[in-house]
């Protein structure tokens, strides 16, 4: 199925890195992925509207992006649950730093 998608995206869309800009052709172009917008691999309407080509690298950043964000998510929600600092270590600095 990752093949058939890959050649029709190919087809659909100029080898251009959508992020980066970077053009590709020949052996180069296996370096051109297909990602889905929605971050959804069963996702594959024939018009391509859920697909950008993007280089390996911006392909990596994109889901790293993705990853990070919804680790955050995840961290937010319990913030009420996080323990609340109760110890300054600056907050005689002055008396220290003038006795």
């Amino acid at each position: 199925m990752n093949e058939e998608y890959r050649s029709q995206a190919l087809k659909l869309f100029p080898w251009v890195c959508a992020k980066c800009g970077r053009e590709f052709s020949g052996k180069k172009l296996r370096e051109l992925t297909v990602h889905h917008k929605d971050h959804n691999y069963k996702n594959n309407p024939p018009d391509g509207s859920n697909w950008e080509l993007l280089c390996l690298y911006c392909h990596d950043n994109e889901h790293s992006r993705s990853l990070e964000s919804d680790w955050q998510n995840t961290q937010d929600s319990g913030a009420d649950k996080r323990p609340i600092a109760t110890h300054s270590p600056f907050a005689d600095l002055k008396k220290r730093l003038s006795g």
